[in-house]
């Protein structure tokens, strides 16, 4: 680093990281620095022209509410964290609730965002709601915003929001016929995926040379007159996943990447993946692409199961659908009752899988809960291959 480059830089007075001069708020720990006000970000400043919420505002106070995020018990011990975001038990420090956070809409949906080990911030994002009866309907979205473009934290949040929002009222069927219904919902995805496009515009800045962009994918579960149906679109590299309680599981999406473009030109499956631009993806949600309607694709559930929506910080540990069925089912044994630790136990597990990515899971439970291991010890998720 030049000494130019070096005095650019200032310390966060609350968790000593480096961050930018002039920077308003501390991306890692969410400690406001410069000028904008915690009651002006929470009022949200607006983007000109737009209902939406600012860029500056700090990414863990991005709640639905506009409330203030509610501080979890240390993760650790359980005792308090205080303000300064250390445990005020064993001195633990802390996630911003942007670093990690957890939705549960119902007590058959779950979600679970996180950092991971390597990243500095975390630029996935998650939003799911759910009907209260298990199996009615739910919306499962997770976005993976791209590290290299600017704000991708702030937008992916926002662009998942803006999706959910779309699907949170159940889709209209029209004439009641199979075509009708099918015609409904595909043009209720595609109208998320444009109003997650149109949230993540309006967070990114006008004069940005790289502006936000992210993957979008999500899951729609709507109950017909024929049975439950799982519907599923899908931009980028993310993916969704039926993952049955017997018989092989199955990749409902395909990635929009470069080894799939090189698969599909042709060349072998091994060496595409070997290639060093594997996980370049070739479409994406931001500013600066025009393809933003979804490859959607549709699957009736005839046995119980679960549904996941997933970033690749989850899915590069565990690239096949067997491998991933494996980890599901294991997460499943070891919390029969609790879909959240079902999604919790996943994400952990690609932490101490490596974690080089953020971590992004939504998972649904279809049918009856599992039956957990029987015995003195409980089932914990498979151990990772070294």
């Amino acid at each position: 680093m030049s000494d130019a480059m070096a005095t650019s830089l200032q310390t966060c007075p609350r968790c000593g990281e480096e961050v930018p001069d002039g920077a308003n708020f501390c991306e890692a720990c969410g400690t406001q620095l410069g000028e904008v006000t915690e009651q002006q970000a929470q009022t949200g400043l607006k983007v000109e022209g737009s209902e939406s919420s600012p860029i500056s505002r700090p990414t863990h106070l991005l709640t639905d509410t506009g409330e203030p995020a509610t501080r979890r018990p240390c993760a650790e011990c359980g005792g308090t964290v205080g303000e300064d975001l250390y445990c005020e038990q064993c001195g633990t420090k802390a996630p911003s609730e942007r670093e990690h956070f957890r939705e549960t809409p119902a007590s058959w949906v779950a979600g679970v965002c996180d950092r991971g080990a390597k990243r500095t911030r975390n630029e996935d994002a998650i939003a799911t709601v759910a009907s209260e009866a298990p199996g009615e309907r739910c919306v499962l979205v997770v976005l993976d915003g791209v590290s290299s473009s600017v704000d991708s934290d702030v937008a992916s949040l926002a662009g998942a929001r803006a999706a959910r929002d779309v699907l949170r009222v159940p889709t209209g069927h029209g004439l009641g016929t199979p075509e009708s219904r099918e015609a409904a919902v595909r043009k209720a995805l595609t109208d998320a995926a444009a109003a997650a496009q149109g949230a993540i515009v309006a967070h990114t800045a006008s004069d940005t040379e790289s502006p936000a962009s992210a993957t979008f994918t999500c899951v729609l579960v709507e109950a017909e007159p024929e049975g439950p149906v799982l519907w599923h679109a899908n931009i980028g590299d993310s993916r969704a996943y039926w993952v049955p309680d017997t018989g092989p599981a199955v990749q409902l999406t395909r990635d929009d990447s470069a080894a799939e473009a090189l698969i599909a030109a042709g060349m072998d499956a091994e060496e595409a993946h070997r290639s060093s631009q594997a996980h370049a993806i070739t479409r994406w949600l931001g500013r600066d692409t025009e393809d933003v309607v979804p490859t959607i694709g549709r699957l009736p559930l005839i046995e119980d199961g679960w549904a996941l929506v997933c970033s690749d910080g989850l899915w590069n540990y565990a690239p096949t659908p067997a491998e991933m069925a494996d980890q599901v089912h294991a997460a499943g044994r070891a919390h029969p009752d609790d879909v959240e630790q079902v999604a919790l136990a996943l994400v952990q597990w690609a932490v101490q899988a490596g974690g080089h990515d953020n971590i992004s899971v939504a998972i649904a439970r279809m049918g009856a809960r599992p039956v957990g291991e029987t015995g003195s010890q409980t089932a914990d998720p498979a151990d990772p291959e070294e």
